[in-house]
């Protein structure tokens, strides 16, 4: 039986609890965060050179998953709104993971591991965009006000 912190089990339950059972979202989203994360995932063992199910949620940082949607505007050519898509995808995923997963960089230090998740660098984001989005994230409220 799989670890229910592991990244393919907080995956399955993103999918299966998350989204489709709490959220009720469309089938078209539905197929559009697969989808996401079938190229996401696709990207990582390339980059990494480990099978899917081998990922580790801490596997899946800022720097891969920017460099990912960079590789989506320039190798797949996709535009900013299909760019930004996958990010909502994934942003949603890491914010769901870090109210369920035991991983101890996500449960020690919320606030500053789930601020560079959630932030990705581009050149028109500015340091009060990124306060913004920290002081936002549920982790980092979490943590500031000492909430499990």
């Amino acid at each position: 039986m799989q670890d229910p912190a592991s990244l393919p089990a907080l995956l399955q339950s993103f999918f299966t609890t998350r989204l489709m059972t709490q959220r009720k979202v469309s089938p078209h989203t539905i197929a559009s965060y697969r989808d996401t994360f079938r190229l996401l995932l696709q990207f990582a063992q390339k980059q990494l050179r480990k099978a899917p199910s081998q990922l580790a949620l801490h596997d899946l940082d800022a720097s891969l998953v920017g460099a990912f949607l960079e590789d989506l505007e320039n190798r797949r050519r996709n535009g900013a709104k299909s760019r930004n898509l996958r990010l909502t995808a994934i942003r949603s995923f890491f914010r769901y993971a870090t109210l369920e997963s035991t991983d101890p960089l996500l449960t020690t230090t919320p606030a500053s591991y789930s601020a560079h998740l959630f932030f990705i660098h581009s050149p028109t984001s500015s340091p009060n965009s990124f306060l913004d989005q920290m002081v936002s994230s549920d982790a980092y409220l979490r943590s500031r006000f000492n909430v499990q």
